[in-house]
């Protein structure tokens, strides 16, 4: 008899119906949670039978029980009647089942990802290890979220499909008419929110979803929203959001901190291998509860002895990135793959630089900085704008004033300015914060050139900027 079958015959020998509940006895329905002994417990749905039951596991043990009895309160799991079950909302494991390795069970996971998903081979890796990493993800403070983006007919929703079906606790979100079923399963279940952003596109929505967002990538950041109760008036509760998301997008969020927490791949530049069927085959779904009642025990053997591994923080990367790519790494026991998503996420940051470059902040800075090569410190609005609407070649409508270009500095690169009778100046203590966004915009320090050097050469003094604008 093999181990698959012994833990058959080890379920059905758990498996208890309890005893009638006293009437004053409280009742609580709950889909997972851990005991003050430490002792987890994590719902089983048996769709075939259409039965629900608790998987219990403390210190190497594992039982099966209908219901479990606390002091005066008896937890059950949710019924099987629930529209939210029966009709694969989220999903569920059916049993735990045991696996030979971690390194064996990545491979399982990466070979069902390759089978059904078009994505590149480092991408590829890093989202068996974060599907992996969901099952554990409250032993962190803080998570990535994985993204594809691309246009329609790229693959975004077999991403979706592929994997949020192996996530823990996959939250499907398709077809919700408005975000807030979207907090309370979130509250409930604290599942993996897999979003389609593009059903969220009307503005009341994406409002609501991106709190979701830019709360649920760390511990202890809940969202605040205004409950109708039966008197007919309104009570505050605070709704926990934190948890794994897997995202798809056509386009990038406009909040660049947002943006920082996603690790991204862009599905435009994938072309769909010829082996990857148009079409599910009828197995995925049995593949993927497969592999999830294989992820329930990992999550059963490892849960709280995962911890934060802070040398593996990389310097050359921006903060926001070791905050989500630390975790994530922090799971693994493979080295070589550790280098590798290093790898993978450097070049990751140099994209953002390169993305965040191409905005109205950077090209601002890069005036100041030719400014400072040109010897003038202290700017007016007034020459900046006259450079960066040239360097642009914007028309007379497009222009840039000297009071939008004093917002963008102000507001947005956090320069200081001082009026003056030629109007508004960069201070010279902006000087130091200068330099500080140059390397956060990924800009190249370039040694000043004296600008008594400049005047006496006639080469240099023909590219000089300011002689563009006589």
């Amino acid at each position: 008899m093999n181990n698959e079958d012994n833990m058959v015959d080890m379920i059905d020998r758990e498996v208890v119906e309890e005893e009638a509940r006293e009437e004053d006895s409280k009742t609580e329905t709950v889909s997972s949670c851990i005991l003050q002994d430490g002792t987890l417990v994590e719902m089983l749905y048996d769709k075939k039978e259409e039965k629900t039951m608790f998987a219990v596991f403390k210190d190497g043990e594992l039982k099966i029980r209908k219901t479990i009895k606390i002091g005066e309160t008896s937890l059950k799991p949710h019924s099987p009647d629930k529209d939210l079950l029966k009709n694969d909302v989220i999903l569920f494991p059916s049993k735990p089942e045991e696996y030979a390795s971690q390194e064996e069970l990545i491979e399982e996971i990466q070979e069902f990802i390759h089978k059904y998903l078009s994505v590149s081979e480092s991408f590829e890796k890093i989202v068996s290890y974060y599907v992996l990493f969901s099952w554990v993800y409250d032993d962190f403070n803080e998570l990535p979220y994985i993204r594809a983006i691309g246009d329609y007919g790229t693959g975004k929703s077999r991403f979706l499909k592929t994997v949020g079906s192996i996530c823990y606790l996959p939250i499907i979100t398709n077809g919700a008419t408005s975000v807030s079923p979207i907090f309370r399963i979130l509250n409930d279940f604290r599942g993996t929110l897999i979003l389609d952003e593009a059903d969220f596109r009307y503005s009341d929505m994406t409002s609501d979803m991106i709190k979701i967002l830019n709360n649920g990538f760390a511990k202890g950041n809940p969202v605040l929203r205004s409950e109708s109760n039966n008197n007919k008036s309104f009570d505050v509760k605070a709704f926990n959001v934190f948890g794994p998301k897997i995202i798809a997008t056509r386009t990038n969020y406009k909040d660049e901190a947002l943006e920082s927490r996603m690790i991204t791949e862009d599905m435009n530049l994938n072309t769909k291998r010829e082996d990857i069927k148009t079409n599910i085959v009828d197995n995925f779904n049995k593949e993927a509860l497969g592999i999830r009642n294989k992820l329930l025990m990992f999550r059963f053997k490892t849960k709280g002895k995962n911890i934060l591994k802070s040398e593996l923080e990389d310097k050359g990367i921006e903060p926001r990135l070791n905050q989500i790519a630390i975790p994530l790494m922090s799971i693994i026991d493979n080295q070589n793959v550790i280098e590798e998503i290093k790898k993978y996420i450097r070049e990751y940051n140099g994209k953002i630089k390169a993305d965040r470059a191409s905005d109205y902040n950077c090209q601002i800075l890069e005036v100041l900085c030719d400014l400072q090569r040109e010897g003038n410190n202290n700017p007016t609005m007034k020459e900046v704008s006259d450079i960066f609407n040239l360097k642009n070649e914007l028309g007379e409508k497009e222009r840039f004033t000297s009071r939008k270009i004093g917002y963008f500095v102000r507001k947005k690169l956090g320069l200081k300015t001082k009026e003056g009778r030629d109007g508004y100046r960069i201070t010279d203590d902006s000087k130091e914060k200068i330099e500080i966004l140059k390397k956060r915009y990924g800009i190249e320090s370039v040694d000043v050139v004296d600008i008594a050097d400049i005047e006496e050469e006639e080469e240099i003094k023909e590219i000089n900027i300011q002689e563009l604008l006589l």
